[in-house]
């Protein structure tokens, strides 16, 4: 479970919201919770993940040719 504590006693409320959702963020806890909301298939899931492999190389690729002019 995620904690914020207040770095001192004048810090609002809003900048503890802040950070609160910041951390949720970095931590995934939302997108996990969503992506196991329904039932998914294991091949589905695999299926899913190599997409997912494959759409960040072709990414890098991108990125690399842009590089290379």
């Amino acid at each position: 479970m995620i904690q914020v504590s207040r770095k001192d006693s004048k810090e609002s409320v809003e900048n503890l919201l802040r950070r609160f959702n910041r951390k949720v963020q970095q931590a995934g806890v939302l997108a996990s919770a969503k992506q196991s909301q329904y039932f998914e298939k294991p091949m589905s899931k695999r299926e899913r993940r190599l997409r997912a492999i494959a759409r960040r190389e072709r990414k890098l690729a991108k990125a690399k040719r842009l590089r290379l002019g």
